[in-house]
């Protein structure tokens, strides 16, 4: 073979295998520059553009959505702040507590919408479970609220629920220290029976994680049902429920109205709750009867049943007032 046919097979060969790579190539697709990392894999297919799954920082102030958040867990939600003016208090009974909200400006609130016939529900209670209290504070000028509480020593968890006008409804909590001797409460077993002031509160009804569930509380006084209980907060009831371990506050709403026609002042009052996880719960009912509120406290486990424990005397009152209207 002749040189001159040597390069030019050769041409021809150089050639095929070029057009043989270049439509390989366009088969394949282009290859990245970098190598993409686990996070950017879950925004690119659409799986997880918060970060939930491996390498979650758990922080849910800024990704996760608020209604996707049970309330009282933060401080600081959809840019409004629960700002204590101090964060430890002396144990006594009425001890003046103040604090604001602050709005996404930086600066208080002046300005909310009456929710449940108030503008404000602060609730109160020691990290284990005992000294419930409801009460509403009196707003300043300025935006500083102000209510009195009943304290004991030890870690108390705040739950302002509100509603700040032109936003969502919120509730924030925050920590307050009592000084003293703390004697924490052993956890308390089931109880679905509540004796407070001579009043006897049954409840009825189980919680089952992610699903709505209807709670019938029933009162009797002296072994005979009480039916002519008196509205409190548009309700001849109202409900908290706060989780075990971390007091997730939970929205409980009432069935009925008073003077619909078709509610009953007792001695039912029936409720639904949809707790978001399974575990223990603690439930607090505030009722009105004689021109008193009263608190009668629970203890139930989402999605077991289990047998009632023994009537657990409580003496949860609160007098009928804007400031202080609150239970021991």
């Amino acid at each position: 073979m002749t040189t001159p046919v040597r390069v030019a097979t050769f041409v021809v060969g150089l050639a095929v295998v070029f057009a043989a790579a270049l439509g390989i190539g366009n088969a394949v697709g282009p290859v990245a520059d970098e190598p993409v990392s686990h996070d950017e894999e879950h925004v690119a297919d659409g799986t997880d553009e918060h970060g939930e799954g491996h390498g979650d920082t758990g922080d849910t102030s800024e990704t996760e959505p608020a209604a996707d958040v049970p309330g009282g867990l933060m401080i600081s939600q959809a840019g409004y702040t629960f700002r204590l003016a101090e964060e430890s208090a002396r144990p006594g009974s009425g001890v003046l507590l103040s604090f604001t909200i602050e709005g996404p400006d930086g600066q208080p609130v002046t300005k909310y919408d009456v929710e449940h016939e108030k503008r404000l529900h602060l609730i109160a209670t020691r990290r284990d479970f005992t000294g419930f209290q409801h009460v509403h504070p009196v707003l300043d000028a300025d935006g500083t609220w102000r209510a009195r509480l009943d304290l004991t020593p030890g870690a108390w968890r705040l739950f302002a629920d509100f509603k700040a006008t032109g936003a969502e409804a919120l509730t924030l909590g925050a920590d307050l220290a009592v000084a003293g001797d703390y004697r924490p409460k052993p956890p308390t077993a089931e109880v679905r029976t509540a004796l407070v002031d001579g009043y006897r509160v049954t409840l009825e009804g189980d919680l089952t994680a992610g699903e709505d569930a209807e709670l019938t509380l029933s009162v009797s006084k002296d072994g005979r049902p009480v039916t002519d209980l008196q509205p409190y907060l548009g309700a001849y009831g109202h409900l908290v429920a706060l989780r075990e371990g971390d007091l997730a506050y939970l929205h409980v709403h009432p069935d009925g109205t008073p003077g619909d026609g078709e509610t009953e002042p007792g001695p039912d009052v029936v409720f639904y709750a949809a707790v978001p996880s399974d575990g223990g719960y603690r439930l607090y009912l505030d009722f009105r009867h004689d021109g008193v509120v009263r608190t009668a406290s629970f203890a139930v486990s989402a999605g077991e049943s289990g047998a009632p424990a023994e009537p657990e005397e409580t003496h949860e009152e609160a007098p009928d007032e804007e400031e202080g209207d609150h239970g021991h």
